[in-house]
């Protein structure tokens, strides 16, 4: 499909640059047959005894860092850990960066330039361990918010809890899963006595998801690899669910490109360990998930495209428009949208 086709005019102001509190106090548009408006804490009302909610649990670790090159000053966000002390990473401006140069982040704190591509992507080496550089990043790293909130004076207190979900536990990820920031304990604990079950799943989220689509054509977009994981309990559990006759609903788009990753084409999850690059456009079949939890994506993005392809082009492109003019925060801090699939023919 072109990528003109996820186009649509987004007013700037609708961009949300700070979550509301409490969070579960944000807006939900229900996307059926019809729309409705609701907020996040109503969300029960929507889902049934036996439903299964699964989400992400991967934790954003502050992987913006600054340093130099000679006098040049350089922003490097680390994506991927390479193992062996090399990350891949995303570097502003990349240009003033190719393969030998130094980068002084501490004076003990030296990192070498491996690799260049052309799209600004790195690999640096900085020749110590996992866990020394997870430490410096904790003492010294900033979280790295989406380009579209603007920050003048750089992250802030509040960002670091607001950029996490109350569940967030297995370090990985530079951008959070951003439909799991509506989730309170009060609201969880009210879906789990509606007998509303819960599943977790890993994707390490990468700064991929921040790259725009610079192609004319979705064919020859090329998604960066995540890594992620689902245990054989938790593949168990929601195959139990699924025959059981109740619905899986993913919070986020990448709990629902996990699931899609997992499954053979029954729909059956197995355990799951490794990459996945999955890129869903329209025209995809959905094997897993009755439901999508998901914040209001940006035009022509990647994510935008996903819940054309869950939802229907007509049904999300009337639901934008909706939200737009009803006022509907968008992106990582806004409001949500509980979706449903798009029935088959």
């Amino acid at each position: 499909m072109q990528v003109e086709a996820f186009d649509f005019d987004l007013p700037r102001e609708r961009i949300a640059d700070r979550p509301v509190r409490p969070r579960d106090s944000a807006r939900l548009l229900v996307v059926s047959e019809g729309l409705s408006d609701a907020r996040v804490s109503d969300l029960p009302k929507y889902l049934c005894s036996g439903d299964l909610i699964v989400v992400n649990d991967t934790r954003v670790i502050p992987a913006r860092l600054l340093g130099h090159r000679g006098k040049a000053k350089v922003q490097v966000t680390l994506d991927r850990d390479l193992g062996n002390g090399r990350w891949r990473v995303l570097a502003y401006p990349a240009r003033k960066l190719k393969p030998r140069d130094k980068v002084v982040f501490q004076s003990n704190f030296v990192a070498d330039v491996v690799s260049r591509k052309s799209n600004g992507e790195l690999i640096i080496d900085f020749k110590r361990d996992t866990e020394e550089v997870l430490l410096f990043l904790h003492q010294h790293g900033a979280v790295p918010l989406p380009p579209y909130i603007s920050r003048p004076h750089g992250t802030d207190a509040r960002d670091v809890t607001d950029y996490q979900t109350i569940y967030a536990d297995r370090l990985g990820a530079v951008a959070a899963p951003t439909a799991g920031l509506h989730f309170t304990h009060d609201l969880l604990s009210r879906l789990t006595t509606a007998g509303v079950e819960l599943s977790q799943l890993t994707l390490h989220v990468g700064s991929g998801t921040f790259r725009p689509v610079n192609v004319a054509d979705t064919r020859d977009h090329n998604m960066a690899s995540e890594w992620g994981e689902i245990s054989s309990l938790a593949a168990k559990k929601i195959n139990d669910v699924r025959d059981s006759g109740g619905r899986v609903i993913a919070v986020g788009s990448t709990a629902l490109r996990l699931l899609e990753s997992a499954s053979d084409e029954s729909g059956t999850i197995k355990a799951f360990s490794g990459d996945t690059d999955l890129f869903i456009t329209p025209g995809y079949r959905f094997k897993v998930a009755n439901l999508l939890m998901t914040n209001f994506h940006l035009p022509r993005s990647t994510l935008f495209m996903l819940v054309a392809a869950f939802c229907g082009m007509d049904r999300i492109q009337a639901a934008y428009a909706h939200a737009i003019k009803k006022g509907y925060r968008f992106y990582s801090y806004g409001d949500a949208s509980l979706l449903t699939l798009k029935p088959v023919g």
